[in-house]
């Protein structure tokens, strides 16, 4: 009695009568409650977690005590020591394939297919196997480390390509990597330069471009290797310029009969010379060794080892040029972890197909496809419709990304971006972006609906790749991210762009193990890029973020990257323009948002009355610069100009636009020495290059 006057005693009223009222509710509304109550409690428990970022977002770099203003990743080592590796066995590129060899258990490791079929693999073994018999024929056939050790690569990405790079590892050889877009002239002087005298090409017609550079000059090369089948007029044709023509099994088998034991490099030797288009002139090559490589691999494994831990399982589709190296160093990190590496076929119009038979997980690309994949999913969106359901879904996911979530299992992924996912093989875990920046809104829309970790980095080929990275977590676009473990950065003062250190901006300048050598046997052009304190200076203007990232902002000459990475030198292009009579001012523009080139031309209003006649064209200065008609004649001329004057392709205009009024010095267009102010004329003609970049798309 006594306990159940105690109950009673500290009964609530307020609950009592909540129990009535639940036990007087019609069963339908219990079990609807009921429901709630059980999706509220699973989405509670399964809701996506926010990634935890490695660091403090708001604090990603720090300046150095007494460095200038230079500044460094806060995930450096407590030492304060630049990374140089991250695996203590793991210094050089030959130990990055031996780690790889041994985490994968021998397992696959380089993939090819041919059309219409399933990929074909070589085990970490073969591919070894095969690298010491091609090593051991080089080395038979007079290379070596002290003397003959340049090995040219002309080809396109696929198995060979690795393997033959490997040899030289092996043996402590250096790899020359050649590829097209350099053209004749410029493969023809980086041979000389380098005194190469074996070059490894995949198909007969690039041993007929280098027969072709070498015929009628004293030249150092002896031998060319063919990994695909060549007739033998071709070795007729080789033996008249004194060049033996072999095919890559016959130079494996004298391996095979000559092996030798490898020979493994230290850090410091070198390991690749990779030339660098420039804009003008000759190109340079850089001198990077095994520390430079494996010192940008290591800091980006440490950047990403909490969020991204590659392994066997993870499959890398490699279709951009290995002869870059920003390719090269995703490799290395991939093969460091004992993961897979799956060649495209070669034409980049069958690349979704192989995306689809392969299912990557680990995706590299450029700013260009990028700006494909987003026009083309846009495009999709033809109706008001659609459009409206792809902003809104984007929106959702980019709120997500804005709380660090990145899922690719949101109600908005099943019904809007499962498609687009499905398209890059469905797999897709890690994407990496870099050769030129990317828009804003382009990378956060993919982030969004892909769903994957997704970073942008900077750097150049003198840097090996990559100085700094966005960070785990970070899924803010407008900037490059922190300097990388392995690199210092600082800004130094430009005056007469009124870029100064002390308020945050000015010129990008490396220093670290990543940073190169210098330039082959050009000690001028590497003072000019690398000063005596060993800081290397990029040209490019950045500016720190209130965060420690890096944005960058301007280009200290005049010179800029498109879109697919090609560096471009507008006033060698306007002085070629110039040569057509009926222009007397050119402009060009191209940003590295762009993949091509505009520009604005004023006519020459002295010359374009009678030269605009002789087309049938006739009315005052100010309605010929309206006119269509006078506009493509124009553009045709000059394209004809720049075809005759050598350029590429790259750096010919695809649009111009008419202005009737000379730049002046009256009017803020020019300099009082004459010379053309680029901001100010960006600035100016901003509403017709946006018109022109609109209607190329269109």
């Amino acid at each position: 009695m006594q306990a159940q006057e105690l109950l009673r005693h500290f009964r609530i009223p307020e609950l009592e009568d909540l129990r009535q009222y639940v036990r007087s509710l019609p069963t339908n509304t219990l079990m609807g409650m009921g429901a709630f109550a059980a999706i509220t409690t699973y989405w509670l428990a399964t809701r996506p977690r926010a990634i935890k970022p490695p660091c403090d977002l708001g604090m990603q770099s720090v300046e150095v005590e007494g460095g200038e203003f230079a500044r460094k990743s806060v995930l450096m080592s407590g030492d304060d020591k630049l990374m140089t590796y991250y695996y203590s066995d793991t210094r050089t590129m030959y130990e990055v394939f031996q780690r790889g060899k041994r985490v994968s258990n021998n397992g696959p490791c380089l993939g090819s297919r041919k059309p219409n079929k399933p990929y074909e693999w070589l085990s970490y073994q073969e591919v070894a196997d095969r690298a010491e018999l091609l090593g051991s024929a080089l080395l038979h056939r007079g290379h070596s480390q002290a003397g003959d050790k340049f090995i040219g690569i002309f080809s396109q990405n696929r198995p060979e390509w690795t393997i033959s790079e490997l040899a030289c590892s092996t043996y402590s050889l250096v790899s020359v990597p050649l590829y097209d877009t350099l053209g004749a002239e410029a493969i023809d002087y980086i041979i000389d330069k380098a005194s190469i005298s074996t070059v490894l090409c995949d198909v007969a017609e690039k041993a007929r471009l280098i027969l072709d550079c070498v015929a009628t000059k004293e030249h150092t090369v002896r031998t060319l290797v063919l990994m695909e089948p060549f007739d033998a007029e071709l070795v007729a044709r080789g033996r008249k310029c004194g060049i033996e023509i072999l095919s890559l099994k016959e130079l494996e088998g004298i391996g095979a009969v000559h092996h030798k034991a490898p020979a493994p490099p230290k850090p410091d030797d070198l390991a690749l010379i990779c030339f660098t288009s420039g804009t003008t002139g000759n190109p340079k090559g850089a001198m990077l060794t095994h520390r430079n490589v494996v010192s940008n691999c290591s800091a980006f494994i440490k950047i990403t080892e909490r969020m991204f831990q590659l392994n066997p399982d993870d499959v890398l589709i490699s279709f951009l040029p290995l002869a870059h190296m920003f390719e090269q160093v995703v490799e290395e990190v991939v093969l460091c972890h004992g993961a897979r590496i799956g060649f495209f076929q070669g034409d980049i119009r069958l690349l979704m197909d192989d995306l689809k038979m392969l299912r990557p997980t680990v995706f590299p690309v450029v700013p260009r496809l990028l700006n494909r994949m987003f026009d083309r999913i846009f495009g999709q969106a033809n109706t008001p419709l659609k459009r409206w359901l792809l902003d809104f879904a984007s929106r959702r996911k980019e709120a997500d990304l804005r709380s660090g979530v990145l899922r690719k299992d949101s109600m908005w992924d099943r019904l809007i971006f499962s498609k687009v996912q499905a398209s890059l093989g469905g797999r897709v875990r890690l994407m990496i972006t870099g050769a030129a920046p990317v828009s804003p809104t382009v990378l956060t829309f993919l982030r969004a609906a892909l769903g994957c970790q997704f970073y942008e980095g900077y750097g150049q080929t003198e840097c090996t790749a990559g100085c700094t990275l966005s960070m785990p977590g970070d899924w803010t676009a407008g900037h490059v991210g922190a300097p990388l473990p392995c690199s210092l950065v600082k800004l130094v003062d430009v005056a007469d762009m009124n870029y100064y250190a002390i308020n945050g901006e000015g010129e990008v300048c490396v220093k670290g193990p990543n940073v190169f050598q210098g330039y082959l046997k050009d000690p001028e052009k590497t003072a000019e890029a690398m000063d005596k304190d060993g800081w290397l200076h990029t040209g490019d203007i950045g500016k720190w973020l209130p965060n420690g990232t890096l944005k960058i902002v301007d280009r200290k000459k005049h010179i800029f990257k498109l879109a697919q990475g090609e560096y471009i030198a507008p006033e060698k292009i306007e002085n070629i323009y110039m040569r057509s009579d009926p222009v007397a001012q050119a402009f060009i523009h191209g940003d590295s948002l762009q993949a091509c080139l505009v520009g604005i031309i004023v006519p020459d209003p002295e010359i374009l009355p009678s030269w605009s006649k002789r087309r049938g064209l006739e009315g005052s200065y100010a309605e010929l610069c309206r006119s269509k008609e006078l506009k493509d004649a124009i553009l045709e001329d000059i394209l004809r100009l720049g075809k005759e004057a050598g350029l590429k392709s790259f750096e010919q205009v695809k649009d111009i636009a008419l202005h009737a009024e000379m730049f002046s010095v009256q009017n803020g267009l020019l300099t009082p020495t004459m010379k053309a102010k680029r901001a100010d004329l960006r600035s100016h003609f901003r509403e017709q290059i946006d018109e022109l970049y609109a209607k190329i798309k269109m």
